[in-house]
């Protein structure tokens, strides 16, 4: 030892500083490498293969560049050390690669996030002690009752608490004055308010925050699918997808969103086969976490995506693994980066949206809802779309007689085509784009391991060279107009066929493996019609549907109890004055338009018109009382003439003495001509 120690003193100092910092440099790049490739879930094979050949090198250049520096053998230290030179940045750009990309899952996949309340009033509302406060009856909204009693014991308010089934009914009672002010989630201005002529109030402009608490505090939604973390993308999974409609380009996490975009989606790893059923954001249904009573299914999201998630959870009987929130501002820099994205545009079925002439095809705001010189138009047909189009396209549906059940269908086709587009990608930079574009704008319960795992089917679907190896089945979910009241108005929602959502469930149970799956044995096709592929679910009709209660007000009590009777109903009736003909139906205990299935149970009163009118009833009394008080008049006159007759008769006549002025006849009172009818009704 002490020999070798002497020979490396006398070597070239030149020799034995490259040979020195080569080896500590090679050593931390080989220990960030191996840290860095443990992240990853490719094949462990490759992996250890990896590992061995860059550590087998590690120590052959330690003991052959010592022996070339000993020996000063320049040529050969110069070739192994250039070699091991290649090595390192190797090394240092495969870690920074696989790091960037972990990272970037890593931050879709946040474990706490940022949840904020509001103490929001009306612009011309004074709030002090007296001020009634309105919050959302239920124990585990974070943001709407959580955080608020946080707030309240902050602030020590002692204000009069008034509870709400939902936001919907407070934020109706703070614009009513029925309340001074209110406990809303952060994204509170994402509520819409209609009127009874179906006008949208814009609340940001109309409200102000008087006071608001903000915490850091575990993901919610992570916990709820918890068990979801055990679970590989290698089987068959479902993913609920949920639509951010932001006027910003990235995704601020917190609970509440606007919950316009509901996308069920199946994936089948082994068939490379995946459904996607769009929800319609007006469809009623029970909401999970308000105690299942019916509202529009995008209100759930007010309560965060927990909430949405057992909602549809609850609907369609289908276990939702993953949750993916997306803000589809975002889709306008990711479809640019794919170098834009085909897709055949429908064509519209009215020619203007917003009162501007869509010149033949479709317009819409722009991405940062700007018209004007700013409208986006687009002309029907198969063409390839950048990312303001697409975004337009997607959020079209004034144009179209469907509505929202049509801008259902625009979503999946923009999606469809970023999803075919995305698995041609070759060029590294172009991916890095991609990976910046999604973590800013998305966030999901998957983890980054869970994602790793999907590089087996990543890798099949990217070598794989035929355009139709992803199949994308679409659904339509039949629905029916169903305006309801929603307790100061009455508010335009959906109804669905029950065989409609049954049948798009059993493509969805089919594809996750979770049922057989049914082979069509029948086929038929018109040669003098334009085939299509039918959307599973557009056909179909049947099963109980929702319904509302009707308006009986103005009409007769028979059909009012042929619909009682006929439905299950207790009814009964009472009469009032009113100046309605008799029997007439002047007031219903139920309000029309009430959801049957919400009161069921209650018993529904109406008010029938006796035929007598209030007015008429006060004049008769009023007149009663008139002639009353002239008769009594009357009599206190004659009385006082009598008295003086009779003083001047004894002074002048005494004989007449016995003689007495007769009573006046007593006055009959008037008869009320409505004495005699009977209150019997139809």
């Amino acid at each position: 030892m002490n020999i070798l120690f002497n020979k490396l003193k006398k070597a070239s100092k030149v020799q034995k500083f490259f040979y020195f910092f080569t080896t500590i440099l090679y050593l931390i790049s080989l220990i960030y490498f191996i840290y860095s490739i443990c992240h990853l879930s490719i094949e462990t094979f490759l992996r250890v293969i990896a590992i061995i050949l860059f550590t087998c090198w590690l120590f052959f250049y330690a003991l052959s560049g010592l022996i070339q520096v000993v020996t000063k053998k320049k040529a050969a230290f110069i070739i192994i050390t250039i070699i091991t030179f290649i090595f390192i940045p190797i090394q240092f750009g495969s870690s920074y690669i696989i790091n960037y990309f972990y990272g970037n899952l890593k931050a879709m996949n946040k474990e706490t996030i940022t949840y904020r309340t509001n103490l929001i009033s009306l612009k011309d509302t004074d709030f002090d002690e007296d001020s009634k406060i309105g919050m959302v009856n239920t124990e585990d909204d974070i943001e709407g009752v959580i955080l608020a009693n946080e707030l309240i014991k902050n602030k020590k308010l002692d204000n009069e608490i008034t509870k709400f089934d939902d936001y919907d009914a407070m934020i109706y009672a703070l614009f009513n004055k029925e309340i001074d002010a209110c406990f809303v989630p952060g994204n509170y201005t994402l509520f819409n308010i209609e009127n009874e002529d179906g006008e949208i109030t814009n609340i940001k402009d109309q409200t102000q925050i008087i006071d608001y608490l903000e915490k850091d505090m575990k993901n919610q939604d992570n916990q709820t699918l918890e068990k979801s973390k055990e679970k590989k993308l290698t089987e068959p999974f479902t993913a609920l997808i949920m639509g951010v409609d932001s006027e910003y380009d990235g995704l601020k996490a917190n609970q509440s969103f606007n919950g316009d975009t509901l996308i069920l989606a199946t994936f089948n790893p082994k068939t490379l086969t995946a459904t996607m059923f769009s929800l319609p954001r007006d469809i009623y249904v029970p909401i999970a976490c308000n105690n299942k009573r019916y509202a529009k299914i995008n209100s759930s999201a007010a309560y965060g995506s927990t909430c949405v998630i057992n909602t549809i959870q609850n609907l369609t009987g289908i276990e939702i693994d993953y949750y993916v929130k997306m803000n589809f501002t975002g889709v306008v820099d990711l479809v640019n980066v794919l170098g834009g994205v085909e897709v055949d545009v429908a064509v519209p079925d009215f020619a203007t949206n917003m009162g501007i002439d869509c010149k033949g095809g479709i317009c819409e705001q722009n991405s940062k809802r700007e018209v004007g010189a700013n409208t986006v138009y687009i002309k029907p047909g198969l063409q390839t779309l950048n990312g303001e189009e697409a975004l337009a396209y997607a959020r079209n549906r004034h144009q179209f007689l469907a509505g929202d059940l049509a801008r259902n269908q625009h979503q999946q086709q923009v999606i469809e085509a970023v999803a075919l587009k995305m698995k041609n990608v070759r060029n590294v930079t172009e991916f890095q784009n991609i990976m910046d574009t999604i973590s800013r704008n998305l966030e999901t319960n998957i983890t980054p391991e869970q994602i790793m795992s999907f590089y087996d089917v990543g890798k099949d679907m990217l070598l794989n060279i035929h355009s139709n190896t992803l199949s994308i089945k679409k659904t339509y979910l039949n629905c029916y107009g169903l305006p309801v009241w929603r307790g100061s108005s009455v508010t335009s929602a959906l109804g669905y066929q029950p065989a409609s959502l049954n049948a798009i469930i059993k493509l969805m149970e089919e594809n996750l493996e979770l049922r057989e799956v049914t082979p069509v044995k029948t086929f038929s096709i018109s040669y003098n019609e334009d085939y299509t592929t039918p959307l599973v679910g557009q056909y179909e009709y049947g099963g109980a549907v929702l319904d509302v209660v009707p308006n009986f007000i103005g009409g007769g009590m028979s059909k009012a109890m042929d619909w009682c009777n006929t439905n299950g109903y207790n009814c009964s009736s009472e009469y009032a004055d009113s100046d309605e003909p008799q029997g007439i139906i002047i007031e219903q205990s139920i309000h029309a338009f009430q959801l049957m299935q919400e009161v069921r149970d209650k018993t529904i009163v109406f008010t029938l018109s006796n035929g007598r009118s209030n007015n008429s009833t006060q004049q008769n009394n009023n007149n009663n009382e008139t002639n009353d008080n002239k008769e009594n008049n009357d009599n206190n006159n004659n009385n006082n003439n009598n008295n003086e007759n009779e003083q001047n008769n004894n002074e002048t006549n005494k004989e007449d003495n016995n003689q007495t002025t007769p009573d006046p006849e007593p006055q009959q009172p008037i008869e009320d001509p409505n004495q005699n009818q009977t209150n019997e009704g139809e």
